[in-house]
């Protein structure tokens, strides 16, 4: 499927577990003109979705808006458990410039959306990153404090008034935020140990906010399902703060409490070169050009 303007979506919807659901939830990308479900990838722990989708900026739109609706037809957000922040059915959702497109074009169109999912089903919607209305709204962590329990005594402040919406969150469906970013590395370590409070001290000593590595947000999230616990991260700018950075930090932070790193993962769809930086790293290779690749060279 050519596209001559190539925007990716990456939404986040609160249901990690129930199948019916999950495909439902699914379906609005699927067998549309101009739109590609690319990758989803659920997580019964953190109770989440992440679902990564491209298409021509319209019709990308409206699989989007569809599916924010289907979202909160399904997932009842009071009765909601799961390990990761979240405050609406359909938590976040950003916009992400591919080809023939800009950053100021993600902007505009998540404005469209966030306009359409207060006019078509009642979400209120906050912008956020790129597309924030002011400061304090650039920060997702900053916007979704207080999360889906805490949402509706906080939008009656005057400066958390949503940028659509009536201020107070739909009763089941909560409150989206909806933005424009550059593409994001969802990167997670997992430690050998069932102790919670170790994956959140690393992952306050990792992240920006706590003085470590500048394009990194994280916390500690326990795995209940293998009794062990993880540095859950997003890389917000993976050409500034690499996946090796980021692994090689939390490594570093575990050994003083005496714990291994089992493993590690990457969410959704990642950036070729961001891969290739840690190979380059640990291989110590000289002079590597992405024109050495295979597959990039038979692709042109």
């Amino acid at each position: 499927m050519a596209m001559n303007r190539m925007m990716e979506c990456v939404p986040n919807f609160s249901e990690g577990r129930d199948l019916q659901k999950i495909e439902k939830i699914l379906d609005c990308f699927r067998g549309r003109d101009g739109v590609k479900l690319l990758d989803y990838s659920r997580d019964e722990d953190h109770n989440r979705l992440v679902v990564t989708t491209v298409g021509e900026p319209e019709p990308l739109a409206d699989a989007v808006v569809d599916a924010m609706g289907t979202a909160a037809q399904l997932i009842d957000m009071t009765r909601h458990q799961g390990q990761h922040p979240r405050m609406g059915a359909t938590d976040v959702v950003p916009f992400i410039p591919v080809k023939n497109v800009t950053a100021e074009d993600a902007v505009a169109l998540s404005k469209e959306v966030g306009r359409r999912a207060w006019e078509e089903h009642g979400i209120p919607v906050f912008l956020y990153e790129k597309s924030a209305s002011a400061p304090n709204r650039e920060n997702l962590a900053s916007v979704r404090k207080g999360q889906f329990e805490g949402m509706a005594e906080k939008m009656k402040l005057p400066e958390w008034k949503p940028d659509f919406g009536e201020d107070a969150p739909h009763p089941t469906a909560g409150v989206t935020a909806v933005g424009a970013r550059m593409p994001l590395c969802a990167y997670n370590v997992n430690l050998a140990t069932s102790d919670l409070t170790i994956a959140d001290r690393i992952a306050k000593k990792v992240r920006h906010i706590g003085g470590g590595l500048r394009y990194c947000k994280a916390m500690g999230v326990a795995l209940a399902d293998r009794g062990i616990v993880q540095v859950s991260m997003n890389l917000t700018d993976y050409t500034k703060t690499s996946i090796y950075s980021a692994f090689e930090m939390v490594a570093m932070e575990a050994r003083r409490y005496g714990v291994n790193v089992v493993g590690s993962e990457v969410i959704g769809l990642v950036p070729q070169k961001a891969l290739i930086d840690c190979a380059e790293y640990y291989l110590q290779i000289e002079n590597f050009s992405m024109d050495q690749i295979l597959e990039n060279r038979i692709a042109e």
